[in-house]
């Protein structure tokens, strides 16, 4: 598509490309789409304010074209002042698609943010990304999940992205994080502004995070609240900044399972990790499963479909030397992952009450298998 050549008009408000990029991404009725297709058509962002109505009309509606051709407001410009403000302070960057910091990943994906703010380690965009998303209301054993695949990936340089919300973004995030000042850490996409963080019980994480050599990103304004219409288009950037995504608990109706639908849209990988057949929390990742998505059972499973798996210890190993000590308790085979009753053991195992019992704590205490609030027991997930 040809570009459109500048007009001879100019918007003295807009001394910098920058200060147009930011323009760009506070005009009202403007999205990413929208402002992608203006850009496309022109050199650069002074250009497309230098712009006469007539010729942006044929890109965009009559009244749009009037909003962009008129001299920067008052409401605008202050944002924009604001915005460069809080950039002058170090650790903070305004990203857009013009600098070499930008996210590679997002640059060609057709609704990629105008302005992207930055708080971090910017070094972490160029990291080779996986994103691990799930529900906010996990089980333990979901939890465990999410940290362990995420120290893993981590230790094995790749970065972690999430959402910073409750639940699997949490322990996804804490995972990364926990590998150490060498692994890959670990990149927070905010679905508010970058000085809100959302929910407020993660203000320690996110400091965690930036002090850690990790990076949190929001496409959002300065102030912007946690309005629920932001969370969905957080979730494109969870997907798009990476190779993959993988699921760690969620319902078929969620947030990730939105993440991952944008995932294969946006041509990357989906994995999703199996649960029982029987929690609701099952059902998003075995939906995913049915529908393509990689079944895995560990971060091996990740690297090898990605080609990145070389042969090396990873953090967390010794299942087989847990499995291999515990296969000869007599209740090992007889209790599964699912939740199970003491009373459903004794009749598997024809033990006696009090042996059970025994057997039972030994088990426990040695952290072999856990013990649910309804009193039901399984083996315990690491």
């Amino acid at each position: 598509m040809a570009r459109v050549t500048l007009s001879g008009m100019h918007d003295s408000a807009l001394p910098t490309q920058r200060h147009a990029y930011l323009r760009l991404s506070f005009e009202p009725g403007i999205g990413p789409i929208l402002a992608n297709r203006l850009l496309h058509r022109f050199p650069d962002p002074i250009a497309l304010y230098c712009a006469t109505p007539e010729i942006l009309s044929t890109i965009v509606p009559r009244t749009r074209a009037l909003q962009l051709a008129r001299p920067t407001p008052p409401d605008l410009r202050a944002a924009i002042e604001t915005a460069l403000q809080w950039s002058s302070t170090e650790g903070h960057a305004l990203l857009t698609p013009d600098q070499t910091e930008y996210p590679a990943a997002l640059r060609h994906t057709e609704d990629a943010p105008v302005v992207l703010y930055a708080h971090g380690n910017l070094k972490q965009q160029t990291a080779q990304a996986i994103a691990i998303v799930g529900t906010r209301h996990p089980t333990a054993d979901g939890l465990d999940h999410a940290h362990a695949f995420a120290r893993s990936l981590a230790g094995h340089h790749w970065c972690v992205v999430s959402g910073l919300a409750s639940g699997i973004d949490a322990a996804a995030h804490r995972g990364a994080l926990a590998a150490g000042p060498t692994a890959a850490s670990t990149i927070a996409v905010l679905g508010t502004g970058i000085d809100i963080i959302y929910p407020r019980a993660h203000q320690r994480l996110a400091a965690q995070i930036v002090a850690e050599g990790g990076l949190l990103l929001s496409e959002f304004a300065l102030g912007a609240g946690p309005i629920a219409a932001n969370f969905p288009r957080r979730n494109r950037l969870v997907a798009g900044l990476t190779r993959g995504t993988l699921v760690i608990e969620a319902a078929l109706k969620s947030g990730s399972l939105i993440t991952a639908r944008l995932a294969v849209d946006l041509g990357r990988e989906v994995f999703a990790l199996p649960g029982s057949i029987h929690s609701p929390l099952s059902r998003g990742p075995h939906s995913l499963i049915q529908q393509g998505a990689k079944l895995v059972t560990c971060a091996e499973d990740i690297l090898q479909e990605l080609g990145t798996w070389q042969q090396a210890p990873l953090i967390n190993l010794g299942l087989s030397e847990r499995r291999a000590s515990t296969s000869s308790s007599p209740i090992w085979s007889a209790i599964g992952y699912d939740p199970i009753t003491e009373e459903t053991l004794i009749r598997r195992t024809a033990m006696r009450a009090a042996t059970l019992h025994e057997a039972l704590l030994d088990l426990e205490l040695a952290g072999h298998i856990q013990r649910h609030p309804d009193g039901r027991l399984s083996r315990k997930h690491n």
